[in-house]
């Protein structure tokens, strides 16, 4: 009997559409399931890799994370290449295209404006002068990398084999075929994390934007010094002396202390980073002596705050001699980037370090008055420094610019569009430290092979850029803290606003502040140290310029009462460090709550504010008071601050406005709680938080429903995993099949668990904790640890976010270093053959 024979006709028609169909379905589906599954890297049995001298074992457990080992340093970082273009090639191609300005070649018209701001920065051609000057080991260590990186390309030829991403670029554009990787490749990357995490540049642009609407007194009001009295700073001992920095050294008396009186004078002026999605960026650490902790040896934590990516910008694994010689020298395990040989964050066998954003000042907008091919310097015309750079276009025709370069740097004013020029200047130029090459590729190789303060000093010596607060313990007990990298010093000015080029008399000097010059200390008397984007050091005590633009100490000072409060209770753990790094507490409720209680308010937004009066101040996801706290503080700064400021200039949150309206709070009457566009009506302290806290019941009803009790934070601070590249392509399907996500997440803006939201946005979390780490060092095996999202770039892999729902918990997991405990843990083994 034939198929459907039984069926009256309609039906047997409809049912072989429908056979059809299926059956086509199920052949795309398979082709997907190859497609995807066919760049999955081989994680067991042997591979050949040309060009090792001997044979490399790589151990991978349930996470998928690496350990390497190999009996050469050469092996070992040729054979971190091949590892990392295994998980994360595409995304090292996309960063190596991003460093370089060549984004249009594969995403067209859409990405020209970034790629004509960094061929304008040259971020490549800095690379490439830094490479030759170089440590030979640093360059040798750098081939191997790219070694490892090609052995790869040449082993997967096709688009299918290296990821989906390609596979999809093919259909859209017909392919890309990716260079060989070299050594440049890696450099460049790590301009592009000295520009993620350079210092004041937005807030100097913000500030003369500020200054087109708002008398310059006004302005100042938006840029509070920093509160020395209630949030102390990193070092809160030692000075400079004999041209060296002490730790046991007392400042003396001078004269002349013209910033310690101005910052003293800002800061009791009754008043009120960055562009708006930067201002989340920060990072926690924090170290502990063994005086304090339960093994009688250090603890160590250590949070980055960076922008959310997916995957994650953190790569994990453990790099190791199989014996420590001179041939090989290195036992290190910690967070890598791909695209970059060693270890950026981790642990040695003896030592530990982490990294938060020193944020000093080290780039400066000057104005400068450009006349055909020359600009005007100290009274005389000077011939611009001009070179062409050409961008290829997919799908279109190559654009060509002309970057010209005063003696301060690159002309930036024709490629950002917030770096307008004004008055008697026409154009605008950026010095910026990383604009020179520098050392830190030398760094990254000496801290991995530290195992001792005084070589850990010596390895930060060499970290120019970006400055970072270096954090230090190791197994004999020692802490420690390092202020490193290249800042400049300023004869005239104090870096906050854009100055005249054409005087010279803002001109840097030739040498930065010396390295033995930068704060540093050892086992304070204290017994702990906190960094978290604070000061590093009051500027009574320290005369050279670090940078006025400091995060304001909420998230440093609330570590350090934790700190206090565990120490009361007993000894520490590493339990207890995980639970300060969960803590969400909001340090500026204290100051707004009782402000709001005194507001005449009735309805229902005067019983949501009932709610404040027992909140607890924690951000949980099931917080229903938190919820309306910080629709109440989106409010009060988006009604007391959008009519005086354009766009750009704009709040975002965190703790410099918490600075701002804690001292417009005891100024009722001040000029910005009145709102400029209700024409005669002059509204004041009081109509602008009663109209907040109205706004924020009718927003939250609106869109979590009337009952105060039901509202949880944890439904309007959600996360999305995003793929910076196909995931914003605007394509629902394309869309689906790389990004993740939404995760709801606790914590705010500038709680120690800091996940950042944008104010004039919404709620949704622009900045995390990328990563998070804590270090036992009584037993290095006993440290934990977890990434944003997971170890593999590949979309539909096992581990491409199996780490995110464990990082949204707050949870960690084992960060195994010592080779029993590494192989005891493995799940996959793979072996590399010369």
């Amino acid at each position: 009997m034939r198929p459907y024979a039984w069926m009256p006709w309609p039906l047997r028609w409809f049912a072989r559409v429908l056979t059809v169909l299926l059956a086509l379905a199920l052949v795309l589906a398979g082709v997907l399931v190859y497609t995807v599954r066919k760049s999955f890297p081989q994680l067991e049995g042997s591979l050949r890799l040309p060009g090792l001298t001997g044979s490399v074992e790589i151990y991978r457990d349930k996470s998928g994370i690496p350990h390497i080992y190999a009996d050469t340093s050469a092996d070992l970082f040729m054979a971190q290449g091949f590892v990392h273009a295994q998980d994360r090639f595409y995304e090292m191609d996309f960063r190596r295209r991003l460093t370089s300005g060549r984004l249009s070649e594969l995403y067209g018209k859409a990405t020209l404006d970034q790629d004509k701001a960094l061929r304008t920065m040259g971020w490549r051609k800095v690379a490439e002068q830094e490479l030759p000057e170089l440590a030979q080991q640093t360059q040798d260590y750098l081939g191997a990398y790219a070694k490892g990186v090609n052995a790869w390309l040449s082993a997967n030829p096709n688009a299918s084999d290296r990821s989906l991403e390609y596979s999809v670029l093919k259909l859209q554009n017909g392919g890309h075929e990716p260079e060989k990787w070299g050594p440049v490749d890696s450099v460049a990357w790590l301009k592009a994390m000295a520009w993620d995490l350079r210092s004041n540049m937005e807030d100097e642009i913000d500030r003369a934007l500020a200054l087109t609407k708002l008398p310059r007194e006004r302005v100042e009001q938006l840029y509070p010094g920093y509160p020395f009295d209630r949030h102390a700073p990193i070092v809160g001992e030692g000075a400079i002396e004999q041209d060296r920095f002490d730790q046991r050294a007392q400042p003396r008396p001078r004269a002349g202390q013209a910033f310690a009186q101005a910052a003293r004078t800002l800061d009791a002026v009754p008043s009120t980073m960055s562009s708006a999605d930067r201002e989340g960026i920060g990072s926690n650490s924090w170290v502990i002596s063994g005086e304090h902790t339960a093994s009688g040896k250090p603890l160590l934590a250590n949070d980055p705050h960076l922008a959310p990516q997916m995957p994650s910008v953190w790569y994990q694994a453990g790099l190791h001699c199989r014996k420590i010689t001179e041939d090989c020298s290195y036992d290190v395990t910690g967070f890598t980037f791909s695209g970059v040989p060693g270890v950026i964050i981790g642990q040695t066998d003896k030592i530990s370090w982490g990294f938060t954003n020193l944020g000093p000042d080290v780039a400066d907008l000057f104005l400068e008055q450009v006349e055909g091919d020359t600009y005007l310097y100290k009274g005389e015309r000077v011939k611009l420094e001009t070179r062409q750079e050409q961008i290829k276009v997919a799908g279109g025709a190559p654009v060509t610019i002309t970057v010209r370069s005063t003696r301060h740097g690159p002309l930036i004013n024709e490629v950002m569009d917030d770096a307008k020029p004004s008055g008697e200047a026409n154009a605008v130029a950026l010095q910026w430290t990383a604009l020179t090459p520098g050392r830190t590729v030398d760094a990254i190789f000496a801290l991995n092979r530290a195992g001792d303060w005084e070589e850990f000093k010596a390895a930060a010596a060499l970290f120019d850029v970006p400055a970072q607060n270096l954090i230090y313990a190791d197994t004999s007990g020692k802490i420690g803290y390092q202020a490193p990298g290249r800042v400049p010093v300023r004869p005239k000015g104090d870096g906050t606003w854009p100055v005249p080029g054409w005087t010279g008399e803002y001109d840097w000097k030739t040498a930065p502040i010396p390295y033995d010059q930068l704060p540093s200390v050892q086992d304070p008397a204290e017994g702990f140290i906190v960094t978290a984007n604070n000061a590093v050091i009051d500027p009574r005590r320290y005369r050279p310029l670090l940078t006025k633009d400091w995060a304001y100490g909420y998230r440093s000072e609330r570590i350090r009462d934790l700190i206090k409060e565990a120490i009361k209770k007993g000894p520490i753990d590493a339990a207890a460090m995980g639970k300060i790094q969960q803590d969400t507490y909001n340090g500026f409720a204290e100051t707004l709550i009782p402000a709001l209680m005194e507001v005449d308010l009735a309805g229902p937004a005067g019983k949501a504010r009932e709610s404040l009066k027992t909140w607890d101040r924690a951000q949980g996801l099931g917080s229903a008071p938190a919820a309306y706290f910080n629709a109440v503080w989106r409010h009060v700064l988006t009604l007391t601050f959008n009519d005086d400021l354009p766009a750009a200039a704009r709040p975002t949150g965190g703790d410099r406005w918490y600075e701002v309206v804690r001292r417009l709070l005891a100024a009722p009457d001040d000029l910005f709680w009145d709102d400029v566009t209700t024409g005669n009506l002059k509204e004041t302290r009081d109509d602008i938080l009663r109209q907040a806290m109205a706004s924020a019941y009718q927003e939250l009803a609106d869109r979590l429903g009337e009952d105060v009790k039901g509202w949880r934070w944890g439904d309007l601070h959600r996360l999305e995993l995003v793929n910076g590249t196909l995931g914003t392509s605007g394509i629902g399907p394309i869309e689906a099949l790389f990004n993740r996500g939404p995760l709801s997440v606790a914590g705010g803006k500038d709680a120690v668990n800091a996940t950042g939201w944008n104010v004039q946005k919404g709620y949704e979390i622009t900045a995390v904790p990328s990563m998070r780490m804590i270090v036992d060092l009584s037993d290095l095996d006993k440290s934990r640890w977890i990434n944003l999202t997971g170890a593999s770039g590949h979309a539909f892999h096992d581990h491409y976010w199996d780490q995110a729902e464990v990082w949204a918990r707050g949870e960690l997991l084992p960060m195994y270093s010592k080779a029993g405990s590494v192989k005891k843990a493995a799940v996959h083994v793979l072996k590399l053959n010369p």
